[in-house]
């Protein structure tokens, strides 16, 4: 099957080795641009793009696929089918109508739940309990095309980076045995419907008037990127992982000298903490070299 690969991150990565390790032959990937990362701001390939390159696949990174003349590109490839995982763009009405059989996508929620940019960050927010991966149909609104097959995946206890790791292969393992034996599209139903918006930075910043639960989620919802943090001694320090403690006190109070801080219900005991510029470290290596006494209210 003649196949264009539209994907980004490091999710997308397995789904891509997985229909060239399948046979299927890529006739093109696109992905997002090359952008300034880093403290250099250098720019930066996507997963994606470093992967199309080592297989020696055409790539194109083309900003917007708005214009007539990128479409008519894409129409050119004469493709069966295009598959989308984690791309990043929004595909048009003459891109989603160009290949044979449509275009489908590996999403990170089991849909009709967590439609949109970050559903593996919002469910550990909500405190879901189960995701998983729906290859669905794309259409022209935002993943509410008809579902093509689903599988679930227990995120308890886990950060987002883990999640990350667990859903690409599983959606990877989907994609194929869908591809092997199709089934039938199902309409999504109404009923359950939830909208995943796009991280705001601003989200990272810990607020110790938040439930201990609260919190414990927003660390690992928040790791490894951004990080979710905190500030003390006019520094930022990464939470990077906590258990809740049925510790009690002023919210954010740091209530004994292993740095558990006092929630609105409950308190916070980091695990794994990292300041600026520094390795991960323990709360213990912490407070060694960077004073946090008993008693200090964290704002």
């Amino acid at each position: 099957m003649r196949i264009v690969f539209m994907g980004s991150p490091d999710f997308a990565v397995p789904s891509f080795n997985a229909l060239v390790e399948a046979g299927h032959e890529v006739v093109c990937v696109y992905t997002q641009p090359p952008r300034p990362a880093g403290r250099g701001k250098d720019e930066r390939k996507t997963s994606v793009h470093e992967r199309a390159e080592e297989l020696g696949i055409e790539l194109r990174t083309p900003k917007t696929l708005r214009h007539e003349e990128e479409q008519e590109r894409f129409r050119a490839l004469d493709a069966d089918l295009a598959v989308v995982a984690a791309y990043g763009l929004i595909l048009p009405k003459p891109i989603l109508d160009a290949p044979r059989q449509g275009c489908i996508n590996v999403h990170a929620s089991l849909l009709p739940r967590w439609r949109g940019a970050a559903p593996i960050q919002r469910a550990i927010l909500a405190g879901d309990e189960i995701s998983g991966v729906t290859l669905m149909q794309i259409d022209e609104g935002l993943d509410t095309g008809p579902m093509l097959a689903r599988q679930t995946l227990d995120i308890r206890w886990k950060n987002a980076g883990q999640v990350v790791k667990e859903m690409a292969n599983l959606g990877a393992r989907l994609l194929v045995e869908w591809l092997e034996s199709p089934t039938a599209p199902e309409p999504q139903p109404i009923a359950g419907a939830t909208y995943a918006p796009k991280l705001e930075k601003a989200e990272a910043r810990i607020d110790w008037s938040q439930t201990a639960e609260q919190i414990e989620r927003q660390v690992r919802a928040f790791n490894p990127v951004p990080g979710a943090w905190f500030e003390a001694n006019g520094e930022r320090i990464k939470l990077l992982k906590a258990d809740i403690d049925r510790g009690s006190g002023k919210a954010g109070e740091v209530t004994d000298d292993r740095l558990t801080i006092a929630c609105a219900d409950g308190a916070i005991r980091p695990l794994e903490v990292q300041r600026a510029g520094k390795a991960a470290m323990t709360p213990g290596e912490l407070i060694r070299g960077f004073a946090i006494p008993k008693g200090t209210i964290l704002p």
